[in-house]
């Protein structure tokens, strides 16, 4: 969840492996004054239409840990090489189609830009190789718990980042999460390492695309971190052919086939959540957010038989518990927001 977030992967913050909250933030704050001024029925359905696009960019990056074991015996590292390369060429062709090279090029121009979405690469890279080494190692459900802490993550990394400050219900939810990790470790005698690395890395990448803002769209930020990543996607794939040996042209058409729409899976849902969240208000993709991971929850105990001790369902349990805590206090707060600037306009 490269959704490739967000995931997604390359711009909600995603990816699944992909997809930064603070872009659909900037996203949704950019567009409120313009669907403000649509006669109803038409922002009824851009909403309605923003909506289905944001939906449907969760529900693909919900079955992307099923898209990469259809990929097997493909190991994690060429995988991830392939998924750079093809993302590059896929993202170059929508460049072409829509003509958008001109504004792409100005961001090329712009070092501080260059420099971000280096840094945004590198992160998504972590978040892309841990999630897909986990896929394909039967550890689905850590990927799926990495996400669902990923939102707890991400208010947390702005208390010590940004120095906000946090409502106590917030607070409340930190905490609750925090339990929920002891529980899990002590469960476990192990750290979850692959939930921990996931949350922590798309948050950091929700960070960079925060720092970002608007100025880069989400064809050319992913352009951009998969150029950035190119020389290390040649690298793990050279090293695979000299160690292990490619899969990708020695297991058939069909696997070429599956192989070779990496890139538009992981481009694909980056551009529907672009799409949908300048069109529906923050809240709502605050709550579709939770489609990817709860998919990828179903895919690893009921489709692919993970074990699922008490342990793990008192930590996920847990971690539920402090989400319905959390968007709770979203939507009050959003609701409380919206009836004060209400107040103000008529006053």
């Amino acid at each position: 969840m490269t959704r490739e977030s967000v995931p997604g992967d390359g711009g909600s913050a995603p990816a699944t492996g992909d997809i930064p909250a603070s872009g659909a933030a900037e996203i949704a704050g950019s567009d409120a004054a313009h669907l403000a001024q649509e006669p109803p029925a038409d922002a009824a359905r851009e909403r309605l239409v923003g909506g289905v696009f944001a939906f449907a960019a969760y529900f693909l990056w919900g079955f992307l840990p099923l898209y990469f074991i259809l990929l097997a015996p493909i190991t994690g590292w060429e995988l991830v090489g392939w998924r750079i390369l093809l993302s590059l060429v896929f993202c170059i062709f929508l460049l072409t189609v829509m003509r958008a090279w001109r504004p792409f090029l100005a961001i090329v121009r712009q070092p501080r830009l260059l420099g971000w979405t280096a840094l945004a690469g590198a992160v998504i890279y972590v978040n892309w190789q841990v999630f897909i080494l986990a896929t394909l190692s039967g550890h689905v459900i850590e990927t799926s718990l990495g996400y669902f802490i990923n939102p707890i993550a991400t208010v947390l990394l702005g208390v010590i980042v940004l120095r906000e400050r946090l409502r106590l219900t917030q607070w409340i939810a930190i905490a609750i999460a925090g339990i929920a990790v002891i529980v899990t470790i002590v469960g476990y005698n192990s750290v979850p390492w692959v939930a921990l690395t996931l949350a922590a890395s798309f948050s950091v990448y929700g960070l960079i695309k925060k720092r970002i803002g608007p100025s880069v769209d989400a064809v050319s930020g992913l352009t951009l971190e998969s150029a950035w990543l190119t020389p290390l996607a040649i690298v793990l794939l050279v090293v695979t052919s000299l160690t292990s040996g490619l899969t990708a042209g020695a297991y058939g058409v069909w696997h070429v086939v599956l192989v070779s729409l990496a890139g538009a899976a992981t481009a694909v849902p980056l551009l529907l959540f672009a799409a949908g969240a300048r069109r529906v208000p923050l809240t709502v993709v605050g709550l579709l957010q939770f489609i990817a991971p709860i998919m990828q929850f179903i895919t690893g105990a009921w489709i692919l038989g993970e074990p699922m001790p008490p342990e793990r369902w008192i930590g996920f349990g847990l971690v539920w518990v402090a989400l319905v805590v959390l968007t709770v206090d979203s939507i009050v707060f959003a609701r409380r927001a919206r009836g004060i600037s209400d107040v103000a306009e008529y006053s």
